[in-house]
């Protein structure tokens, strides 16, 4: 089964924005066993020039994961089997790091749907704007669909 091109430029967003708590910039930390200070103390952050403490680089995920929920990828319209896919690429584009204290606004993009040999590249583009609307990352997702394009040797 291909994947549905018509879904190709498909926006969806989170029902609500997601709050940045120092707890959960914490427990990421720990759980990638990134010792950084400034993810944990404010003081440490501060002392850096934040005004409270930041997020590690690849925080996103956690947060793109709630825009997942409006995203077409888990439709059975849009022809996604994940028995065949791999994670091909991930990406973050920061405007300024992810802090304690924000209130992030998701919204998705479905940027690119095409053939690569006999597999299908999807890429999602996740944009997460602040409480003012003003941008503060873009996370880009790739997945592979092994074996499904047109051409290919899938089923």
């Amino acid at each position: 089964m291909t994947i549905n091109r018509a879904f190709l430029g498909h926006r969806f967003s989170a029902a609500e924005p997601y709050e940045v708590t120092r707890v959960k910039i914490r427990e990421f930390a720990e759980a990638i066993g990134d010792p950084n200070p400034a993810y944990r103390s404010p003081d440490a952050a501060r002392a850096l020039g934040h005004p409270d403490v930041i997020a590690p680089p690849t925080f996103p995920i956690v947060i793109t994961g709630i825009g997942s929920a409006g995203s077409p990828i888990f439709e059975p319209e849009f022809g996604m089997d994940y028995g065949r896919v791999l994670h091909g690429e991930q990406k973050y584009r920061y405007r300024r790091p992810i802090r304690a204290g924000d209130l992030l606004s998701v919204r998705g993009l479905v940027a690119e749907i095409r053939d690569a040999g006999p597999h299908e590249l999807v890429r999602v583009e996740t944009e997460l704007s602040d409480a003012d609307g003003e941008p503060v990352c873009t996370a880009v997702n790739v997945l592979i669909s092994r074996g499904t394009a047109a051409s290919g040797t899938g089923e």
